[in-house]
């Protein structure tokens, strides 16, 4: 069991901050589906200070989806500090702050990653933020800029001597952005040169993985993101593994309730069409190995209307002879 803050924690399993993916609406299937804890999107600190829309639009939480931490990331102590102060007033458990982000658009202008390069500003970053809020502080991060550069172990001291209260690390550099394999022995070394919590992140594809991560490498939690895309149930699956040692097959109807009661989310976030399009990256997860599921995901890839939608994969459920089940219906998660 490990505690941040409020929050006790048993081998968490734990829904990575991923831009445009963990909306609100993802962050509350993946803790219908056994997420124990969620993060937004990450969110510029300059858009926050400045009171972007889009930005502000990030903060909106719902109770459903708690515990939650709010990810914010830049370069500017001050405005790290700000926005910090602004996420803490819409009532997260955590703030985490990105020093993880490789893509260039970010880590090129001295954030995310970018503050790998910059261990000074970093620590004064992080010092700041800790400082400013109440909330537990957590970060997330990676092994380094580059091969030549790997300072996972040091930044990890660094930021529980500056009171970060946790710390998620995905086992590749700054350099390699997705490519390659993670590499988990560094976030083993990282584990063992800290006492607070350590979350490893990076290739977990299925519920076996997620689980032998703990008992393989020590970690606290395993953080999951591309593979909660591919597989939304991922979290419930490896729980149900990690009390049974079996892992629990998704039924059609599972797939295809699930993916309604999720779509509604989004229209209810976002309206239409734009709840129904920005949905789109989802399809290919809730469908995928179902009969003919490549079809039917191509004809409703074409829909920007929720009824015909729903009225297509009703249709499919007829043919596939099942009943659409939700994850709030008693029948959901039956066959485990």
């Amino acid at each position: 069991m490990i505690t941040i803050g409020s929050l006790a924690l048993d081998r968490p399993l734990l829904l990575a901050p991923m831009e445009d993916v963990s909306d609100q609406p993802f962050r509350l299937m993946c803790r219908r589906l056994g997420a124990d804890v969620v993060y937004t999107e990450f969110i510029s600190s300059e858009g926050l200070v400045r009171d972007a829309r889009k930005c502000l639009e990030k903060l909106r939480l719902a109770d459903g989806e708690r515990p939650v931490g709010i990810q914010i990331f830049g370069s500017s102590v001050e405005v790290m500090v700000e926005a910090a102060r602004i996420a803490e007033q819409a009532g997260p458990e955590l703030i985490d702050i990105n020093i993880g982000c490789p893509v260039k658009s970010v880590a090129c202008k001295g954030a995310g990653a970018g503050l790998l390069q910059d261990p000074g500003l970093m620590a004064a970053i992080v010092e700041g933020i800790v400082g400013a809020v109440r909330l537990p502080v957590t970060v997330k991060t990676r092994l380094g800029w580059d091969d030549g550069s790997i300072r996972i172990v040091e930044n990890a001291r660094m930021f529980e001597r500056l009171g970060v209260q946790a710390v998620a690390v995905h086992g590749r550099t700054r350099a390699q952005q997705r490519k390659g394999v993670a590499d988990w022995e560094w976030i083993r070394r990282a584990k063992d040169a800290v006492t607070i919590p350590v979350f490893g992140n990076g290739d977990i594809r299925d519920p076996e993985e997620a689980i032998r991560m703990f008992d393989e490498y020590g970690v606290d939690g395993v953080m999951i993101g591309r593979g909660a895309i591919a597989d939304p149930w991922i979290f419930w699956r490896a729980k149900v593994y990690r009390d049974t040692a079996r892992v629990p097959e998704i039924e059609p109807g599972e797939r295809i309730g699930t993916a309604l009661e999720h779509l509604d989310l989004s229209i209810e976030h976002k309206g239409t069409p734009r709840g129904v399009i920005e949905f789109r990256k989802h399809w290919k997860g809730y469908l995928r190995e179902l009969p003919n599921g490549v079809d039917v995901r191509s004809d409703i890839m074409q829909l920007t209307e929720r009824d015909l939608i729903v009225e297509r994969l009703l249709a499919y459920a007829v043919d596939l002879r099942v009943e659409p089940v939700g994850t709030e219906s008693p029948a959901f998660g039956a066959a485990a």
